[in-house]
């Protein structure tokens, strides 16, 4: 409702005139409050990007920039067990902190998904077969990782994502000096915070604390 004042006016005639003028708002306007992201089970399958700030996603299967030329995955959403996703929030401070943040190439993969990738690729140099059972990224407790600075520049690592080479395993040595850095920098801030690293892959990491889900 609208408050309004009411002024009396000397008229030149012996009538006195009355005018009604409009009062400025006598309280502030409502503003919704931020949405926070609620808290989810560990074992809850949750999008990284709504808990991560800052983070980067290149998730190479839900396209076709990937060794297998195919598009693998249904959606471009990066997902992981909240437990694990935990985990990573404390990565990504330490790694902004020093003017990096983390980029990721892959993370859960349903069992559905893994079939797929073993039709396109059934190499077990590759791909796990999906015939022995559940697979590290099925259980949501793992991830592929690269590097990024603050602001999604690329930095040098040992290779890019799905290099089959010796280039990708964890001796450094083969490697540019800065790329070894990195990658070693990484490695260093991931085992500290609870992941298990996989020698021929770089970039793959497993929570060693929580076992995810079984499909």
């Amino acid at each position: 409702m609208e408050i309004t004042e009411t002024t009396t006016v000397q008229s030149t005639t012996s009538e006195p005139v009355t005018t009604e003028t409009t009062a400025a708002p006598t309280t502030e306007p409502v503003t919704e409050p931020p949405t926070v992201p609620r808290t989810p089970e560990d074992i809850e399958l949750v999008n990284m990007k709504d808990y991560i700030p800052g983070l980067y996603v290149d998730l190479r299967y839900a396209g076709t920039n990937n060794f297998t030329k195919t598009k693998i995955y249904d959606s471009d959403e990066a997902v992981l067990c909240y437990a694990t996703i935990k985990k990573l929030i404390k990565v990504q401070e330490e790694l902004n902190a020093k003017g990096f943040s983390l980029l990721i190439w892959d993370a859960y993969r349903p069992f559905s998904a893994q079939e797929k990738l073993w039709e396109v690729c059934p190499d077990p140099i590759f791909v796990a077969d999906p015939a022995l059972g559940i697979a590290s990224h099925n259980c949501g407790n793992t991830v592929d990782i690269g590097l990024v600075s603050v602001d999604g520049k690329p930095v040098d690592l040992p290779t890019d994502f799905d290099n089959f080479t010796e280039l990708a395993d964890r001796d450094y040595t083969d490697v540019p000096e800065k790329a070894a850095e990195n990658a070693k920098m990484l490695e260093d801030i991931m085992i500290a915070h609870g992941f298990e690293p996989y020698w021929n892959e770089w970039w793959h990491y497993t929570d060693k604390d929580f076992a995810g889900i079984r499909e």
